[in-house]
């Protein structure tokens, strides 16, 4: 609706009041949440020859053909090649190769652009072909239930996993679990993530069960090493400074579609909405205005502030605030402690969005 609201020492300006993300608590039906297991909005148009690699990083060039290899390998009706399974038998054998490729690197090479690229190229209709992050994945077996998620995902042809990141040895049993299921089903797989298979989970948890049950999941893979550096800082100018509360203010009044939330308000909020649907919480912004940015407080905030970057970065919404640059968001602890690249992610994405945001800004 409109009104005309007087920010501090200007005269009242008569526009769009903005959005609150405190005010929402979107809710989303476990159907929905299967039919939207496709590549967000910033990588609907992507494709391998839109992929420009670092002539400096043959691996890039590499990845590419691999890929794309790969996707003209899934024209029959499973990955195994075994089509349609026949009355009598049980359960297709198992694949005697991997049936998965893995795609390593660190974040910025361009692997979420590689790996959406992989399932437009697939000679598949959407329905048979699913993307989604990890934690998207996991959020669809709590709420289908592991079984109806197995029955739902077998049918098929390709599964891509974005960043593939094991923050709980539960999820880790569960997954692995879930993807033992779909590759015996011929479901092929690909997943990106930081580290390499074999390598996830470390510095993070010591259990010697939670590590057996990594090296177990990476047997379905073919790790594919990106080297390379964040393509979001090559030749970019740094993050514009915050602007001042009264600049942020004004630019969320003046676009149609903003939100408009103090930052310690907005993180309160997050723990109270379920990161499943942080998506959801994000549809449709034009823009995201933050007042008061600070340090994050704890861990858990922390996390659930990543989420929501990736999803603010995956529907390309700019992000203008006032207070600390992202660059402080987070402790020398957190930076430096088993999820410091889930938080380097946040700030380079964040940043990238800041920059996005700078034409909001009345000059």
């Amino acid at each position: 609706m409109s009104s005309s609201t007087a920010v501090p020492g200007q005269s009242p300006i008569a526009e769009t009041a903005p959005l609150s993300l405190c005010a929402l608590e979107p809710r989303v039906p476990a159907d929905q949440l299967v039919a939207e297991m496709v590549p967000p909005p910033r990588f609907d148009s992507v494709r391998f020859d839109t992929y420009v690699p670092d002539p400096n990083q043959p691996s890039q060039t590499e990845a590419v053909k691999v890929l794309s290899d790969f996707a003209a390998g899934l024209g029959g009706a499973h990955a195994s090649g075994s089509g349609k399974r026949k009355w009598f038998s049980r359960k297709p054998a198992a694949p005697s190769a991997p049936l998965g490729v893995y795609l390593d690197g660190g974040y910025g090479v361009g692997k979420t652009h590689l790996l959406a690229s992989l399932w437009h190229a697939t000679p598949a209709a959407p329905s048979l072909k699913a993307f989604g992050t990890f934690v998207e994945l996991t959020n669809l077996v709590g709420a289908l239930g592991f079984q109806q998620t197995v029955q739902t995902l077998s049918g098929h042809r390709l599964l891509c996993i974005d960043e593939f990141e094991l923050d709980d040895p539960g999820d880790t049993v569960l997954v692995s679990s879930l993807l033992s299921r779909l590759v015996e089903a011929g479901v092929a797989l690909a997943a990106t993530s930081n580290t390499l298979p074999g390598k996830l989970g470390e510095g993070r948890f010591a259990a010697a069960d939670f590590l057996r049950e990594i090296q177990g999941l990476s047997a379905h893979f073919r790790p594919l090493r990106i080297d390379g550096e964040d393509y979001r800082h090559r030749g970019l100018p740094e993050a514009p400074p915050p602007y001042s509360e009264e600049q942020v203010t004004r630019a969320a009044y003046a676009t149609e579609g903003a939100s408009l939330d103090d930052f310690p308000a907005l993180l309160d909020h997050l723990a109270r909405v379920h990161p499943s649907r942080y998506g959801a919480l994000t549809d449709g912004l034009r823009a995201v205005c933050l007042t008061e940015v600070q340090p994050v407080p704890d861990q858990s905030t922390a996390l659930r502030l990543v989420v929501l970057a990736d999803r603010l970065y995956d529907r390309e919404v700019p992000v203008l605030a006032s207070g600390l640059p992202f660059d402080r968001l987070f402790s020398e602890e957190m930076l430096n402690g088993g999820y410091r690249k889930k938080y380097f992610r946040a700030i380079s994405r964040l940043t990238a969005l800041a920059r996005d945001a700078k034409g909001l800004v009345a000059q």
